[in-house]
């Protein structure tokens, strides 16, 4: 489902995966306590956080804002 939807928003959104036990370092310098988490950035800076998994029109509507 989310490979769908982010080649479908490609380019104007990008989806990037952490794995957070190979990467821990990087993981604590964005805060990642709970997995998943989505987080929205622009110009560099986070701009949405959400903890745990978002399914199908959830995930199309919290993302929507950002779409702009």
């Amino acid at each position: 489902m989310w490979s769908a939807y982010a080649r479908e928003l490609e380019p104007r959104l990008r989806f990037a995966k952490l794995n957070t036990e190979e990467q821990q370092a990087l993981a604590a310098r964005f805060g990642i306590r709970s997995i998943p988490t989505l987080i929205v950035f622009r110009g560099g800076g986070e701009v949405a956080r959400q903890p745990g998994l978002l399914q199908g029109p959830q995930l199309r509507q919290w993302l929507q804002p950002y779409l702009a």
